[in-house]
């Protein structure tokens, strides 16, 4: 056995990679696009009988059909592979009252099956690994500051406190503000803004959580680039999986992958084939999606 995966035993960290797939796709930000989710399963022929799909966070919210977004993945759940993102933290925010719902939330909230979505949202991790695949998948990315097993170790603590029944006092002070440098008492804090929330960074790693447009002269100027440029970056084993920076688009390089390309701002939806040799991707448009 391996060090790592050793050190995944150690945590508790569920390895779903037992069996062997016909496909594994990774699919970029859902955010309750139901219907276009449908339609780019059926254009890569999944088949949760043979395939595992992993999910880049941002499973709900915005979208129309975030219910039956969680539905259709619980009653798959033993051939999905998902991360959290900064909407479904806000999903649990506003189960437990910390936060005020929406009209895409609401749904959820008020079906009857809201308990066992809920219960299964919060037993998902911050960051999925898998050595054989040499992928690493979370939200917003890893943080320049975090190695494999500090990225590891973080998300299974953070996992952990979302799963236990002080999980809603816990997540309340952790939503009081967001730490843009490793050190101090804050380092879960740190972690749970950074990969869910994260996209820019200076030349030192410290993170600027306001900037949201593409890479321009205006951000450079700012002395500001992506997180995953930062010069100081700890350097991962894998190639990262990440959404979460819809104005980024799909990128990809041999560090990085980014699949959030926009598709509730009538964008695309994207899924990358992850056990191929080849660069596999395939992508829809999603036309009804909100204006950006």
């Amino acid at each position: 056995m391996s060090i790592v995966n050793s050190f995944l035993q150690f945590f508790g960290i569920e390895n779903k990679r037992s069996k062997e797939y016909r496909h594994i796709w990774a699919i970029g930000d859902i955010q309750g696009c139901y219907q276009d989710f449908m339609a780019l399963l059926k254009k890569i022929d999944f088949d949760p009988s043979q395939d595992q799909i992993w999910l880049a966070g941002d499973l709900v919210n915005r979208g129309q059909g975030s219910l039956e977004t969680l539905e259709y993945l619980y009653s798959i759940k033993d051939s999905v592979v998902a991360v959290l993102g900064n909407h479904d933290i806000t999903l649990l925010a506003a189960y437990w009252g910390l936060k005020k719902s929406n009209p895409t939330i609401d749904p959820i909230l008020n079906s009857p099956k809201a308990d066992k979505l809920i219960d299964w949202v919060r037993t998902l991790p911050f960051v999925h690994y898998d050595e054989k695949l040499g992928y690493i998948m979370a939200h917003a990315g890893i943080p320049p500051a975090f190695d494999l097993e500090m990225a590891l170790s973080f998300s299974a603590k953070l996992q952990a406190k979302l799963s236990s029944n002080d999980a809603p006092r816990w997540l309340a002070k952790k939503m009081q503000d967001a730490p843009t440098i490793y050190n101090g008492t804050k380092k879960n804090r740190y972690a749970i803004n950074a990969f869910t929330r994260m996209r820019y960074c200076d030349v030192k790693g410290v993170l600027d959580y306001d900037q949201k447009g593409k890479p321009d002269k205006k951000s450079k100027a700012a002395g500001l680039m992506p997180w995953f440029e930062c010069p100081t970056r700890k350097k991962l084993p894998a190639k990262i999986i990440f959404g979460h920076w819809s104005t980024l688009g799909y990128i990809e390089n041999d560090e990085v992958v980014c699949l959030d390309t926009g598709c509730i701002w009538q964008g695309k939806m994207s899924a990358k084939r992850l056990n191929s040799t080849k660069n596999e991707i395939v992508q829809i448009d999603c036309p009804d999606g909100l204006k950006p």
